[in-house]
């Protein structure tokens, strides 16, 4: 007898959708601790987290969103790397004014001179504050920079601080429908105003606030500074000549002939002079028959040294005694016999001032005080060089060409630029070669007029 088998259809396995949500945990895999979670929210997005490091020492769990499951997985990948490489998230979600003000008190006005600190407080109050304040310094992108440095390139200063509205007759901004004057800022107080924001930044990044600064990958365009600041041997002959009546004749002889800055001509004191008794005389200042010594002109002295101590600045709203520049600002300087004997002379001159304002006067030490021996304020000297400037008809010329004119007839004459470089006090000698040293009209025709010669 034969047996007849029937064939079923085979029944369709239970899909995974069908599947108990038990059933479809169990055959995903677990994730371990530290690898961070990820999940979809109500509004639709994706959103992942972990517990990373903070510069506090601390562990923080950390949020990052994705429309999508893969973009929150790389953001969330990118956050892990991070914290394996030993990068902390900041433990603080600063604005950037937030952390200028702080870096402003804690990291700079500790460390910088105060002149520094007035120049990078403006800095911040006037132009980043405003722009780039509310931006949360974890969030500040290079774009953010780019755009804010195109915009405080074009903004016009006259409509920013209403300096046409403060006029008593506007003609520019102020005025209804009326012209842009245009004033813009300079190339130097750009560059200034990004190089304030790429310190504070940079700062943060050592401080593991920020994991990279992006003002670095903002490129500003840097000033260019104009040639033959300098004055001719002529010019400075005539600037002496005009300055012969002036009561800070010596003043002006240091600074053609040594280079010196104002601030620290003006914080220059008598102890920090030392003289060198003329050999001629044996330091009495005259001959046998009476006659002034011919080599010290009765003074008395052939030489001496200078050191540079201290420097005057005028810092919010005070003159304040500062140390130099820069390390290599505090120098000792040899005066040649022309200067020693012109700082006799002044000195001289300054006991008969002395005598002649007591009981007003205040003793200070410096060797160009005001007339009654305080510090002199800046503008005094600046009018005085105004009156000797228009005297010896030089125009425009600034007091700190005369700087120029030192160092760039020192290298005329020969002198080795690090010789100059220490006589005048600059931090590096790239300075002293690209920005002071300049070529003469003169020097250029006789180079080509001997081309010339030699081609004909």
């Amino acid at each position: 007898m034969s047996v007849t088998t029937l064939a079923f259809p085979d029944e369709p396995e239970e899909s995974e959708k069908q599947k108990p949500a038990k059933a479809r945990r169990s055959r995903s895999r677990k994730r371990a601790n530290g690898e961070g979670t990820i999940y979809q929210r109500k509004d639709g997005r994706y959103e992942g987290a972990a517990f990373v490091p903070t510069t506090a020492g601390t562990f923080k769990r950390i949020r990052v969103y994705g429309r999508t499951r893969d973009e929150a997985r790389r953001k969330l990948t990118k956050l892990l790397e991070q914290a394996d490489q030993g990068i902390p998230v900041a433990a603080e979600s600063w604005t950037l004014a937030q952390y200028l003000a702080y870096w402003l008190e804690h990291i700079v006005r500790p460390e910088r001179k105060p002149k520094t600190v007035q120049g990078y407080e403006s800095v911040i109050r006037l132009y980043l504050i405003p722009e780039l304040g509310n931006k949360r310094l974890g969030k500040l992108a290079a774009r953010d920079v780019r755009a804010f440095i195109s915009r405080v390139r074009a903004q016009c200063l006259c409509c920013k601080h209403g300096a046409d509205a403060a006029r008593e007759v506007p003609r520019c901004c102020a005025l209804k429908g009326g012209k842009c004057c245009e004033s813009l800022l300079s190339t130097r107080m750009v560059q200034s105003i990004h190089a304030v924001l790429r310190n504070a930044l940079e700062s943060a990044v050592r401080e593991e606030v920020v994991p990279r600064n992006v003002a670095k990958l903002v490129r500003v365009s840097a000033p260019k500074y104009r040639v033959n600041r300098g004055l001719t041997v002529d010019q400075a002959r005539a600037v002496l000549r005009a300055a012969q009546d002036e009561r800070l004749h010596a003043l002006y002889v240091l600074a053609l002939c040594l280079g010196l800055r104002r601030g620290e001509l003006l914080g220059l004191r008598w102890d920090d002079v030392s003289w060198i008794s003329c050999r001629a005389c044996d330091g009495e200042g005259g001959e046998v028959d009476g006659q002034d010594c011919e080599v010290c002109s009765g003074q008395g002295v052939e030489g001496g040294t200078l050191e540079v101590v201290q420097t005057l600045q005028r810092v919010g709203g005070e003159l304040r005694f500062v140390s130099p520049k820069s390390e290599d600002s505090e120098r000792t300087i040899p005066l040649p016999l022309f200067c020693a004997v012109s700082l006799a002379k002044h000195r001289a001159r300054q006991l008969d001032e002395r005598a002649d304002a007591w009981p007003n006067w205040q003793e200070h030490g410096l060797v160009f005080p005001s007339r009654v021996g305080t510090p002199m304020e800046p503008d005094n000297l600046r009018r005085s060089w105004g009156r000797v400037r228009e005297a010896a008809g030089l125009g425009g010329v600034r007091f700190h060409d005369m700087r120029h004119t030192c160092v760039s007839l020192l290298l005329h004459l020969g002198v080795a630029p690090d010789v100059v470089r220490e006589i005048v006090g600059h931090s590096d000698i790239e300075v002293t070669m690209t920005i002071y040293a300049h070529t003469s009209l003169d020097e250029k025709r006789a180079a080509l007029g001997k081309l010339g010669e030699a081609l004909g």
